[in-house]
């Protein structure tokens, strides 16, 4: 899903905007035991109540594409006939209202994810009468042709609640509120079907993490029976990896300086020329950057098998993942250094003496413990 997409459906989540008509959902206590079920007529519900479901279910379509938002892809095989593409739909089809399919969703779940504490199940079931966007992205609500109806699933760890000091206005005093077990933000949650090219697409879903360096694959087994690509900060340090290992002693500065300026120029150009898509690189687009620093033929043929290895064959992988445009960080085992991403210029490499050296162009100010000093020549 492109973030328009997702930004679109996101703006349904609140109070007045959507047709959810009841939150379901589940309390699952820390030895993954349900202990509780419920059904929320939302029309029942005060607004302040309403408004807490509906944040805590819309941060499961919150975060970037492509590191906390992956796009799932079902099988032909799968949509025709598979228990997991089945359970969905029939969960959709009937809004939720199945007790017996509910109740197997949340037995793929609990049975399949393990997180330090308790946690709550939320899902909900949306109508969405879809508009028609003319060029200028101008919505016509009447000319819409398509009705949208999708799930969303939010799971929340329970944290316990610090103790704190509350006021009773009987007593005009301030007493010990006890500590409470409160439901915090989803580290996890789905969205099906897909809303591609603002359309239903049965064929793929949208899982949430929220953590990038874990993306709990045995829930994703157990709801969609597919892969997803490695967790972002994964996929970060096994390019990082790859580059190190692959090009060995021709690995040097200048060159880890200019694989991150090209892909942090690239990425700024595509944030400003406002292509909905997703930007991707494949492994070409990498030996070509390399290829012009002078890497050697053998070097660069070892790049791109373990290139292959680590993220597929024909891979394309977000250049997000791989880089932090807003930093650059020098590391020895004594001394961190960061620098303005656009600056990497003034480092430099050098052996003085036979000594090797990290060499940082000081000409404007500089401090020191917060000491303006100055650099005697």
């Amino acid at each position: 899903m492109l973030e328009k997409e997702i930004g679109e459906i996101r703006r349904r989540i609140r109070t007045g905007k959507n047709n959810i008509t009841a939150i379901y959902g589940c309390y699952v206590n820390d030895s993954k035991e349900i202990i509780a079920k419920f059904r929320l007529p939302v029309s029942m519900m005060p607004e302040n109540e309403q408004e807490k479901y509906f944040a805590l279910l819309k941060r499961s379509l919150s975060g970037v594409p492509g590191k906390n938002l992956i796009d799932i892809s079902f099988q032909t095989s799968q949509v025709v006939d598979s228990p997991e593409h089945k359970l969905l739909m029939g969960l959709k089809n009937t809004a939720l209202k199945d007790e017996t399919l509910l109740d197997q969703l949340y037995e793929k779940i609990t049975s399949s994810l393990a997180l330090d504490s308790g946690y709550l199940i939320l899902v909900c079931c949306d109508s969405y009468d879809v508009p028609f966007k003319s060029k200028d992205d101008a919505m016509q609500a009447d000319a819409g042709e398509e009705t949208y109806t999708y799930l969303l699933c939010g799971i929340c760890p329970v944290k316990l609640a610090k103790s704190t000091l509350r006021y009773v206005s009987e007593e005009q005093v301030f007493h010990d509120g006890g500590a409470v077990n409160q439901a915090t933000a989803p580290v996890l949650g789905f969205l099906f079907p897909a809303f591609d090219n603002r359309s239903t697409n049965i064929y793929n879903a949208l899982y949430y993490t929220r953590d990038l360096t874990d993306s709990h694959q045995p829930l994703v087994d157990a709801l969609f029976n597919t892969g997803i690509p490695k967790p972002a900060a994964e996929q970060k340090k096994s390019f990082e990896s790859i580059l190190g290992n692959a090009l060995e002693q021709e690995c040097s500065m200048d060159v880890v300086q200019t694989v991150h300026d090209e892909l942090r120029q690239r990425m700024a150009l595509h944030k400003e020329s406002k292509v909905p898509e997703p930007l991707l690189v494949d492994k070409e687009d990498v030996q070509g950057v390399l290829r012009g620093c002078g890497i050697s033929e053998a070097r660069l043929a070892k790049f791109s098998v373990d290139f292959e290895q680590e993220f597929g064959t024909n891979a394309l992988i977000p250049p997000r993942n791989v880089i932090d445009s807003k930093r650059f960080e020098v590391k020895t085992p004594d001394v961190v250094i960061k620098v303005n991403p656009e600056r990497s210029d003034i480092i430099e490499t050098r052996v003085i003496g036979g000594v090797k050296y990290i060499l940082i162009a000081a000409d404007d100010s500089v401090e020191v413990n917060g000491v303006n000093i100055t650099i005697k020549e």
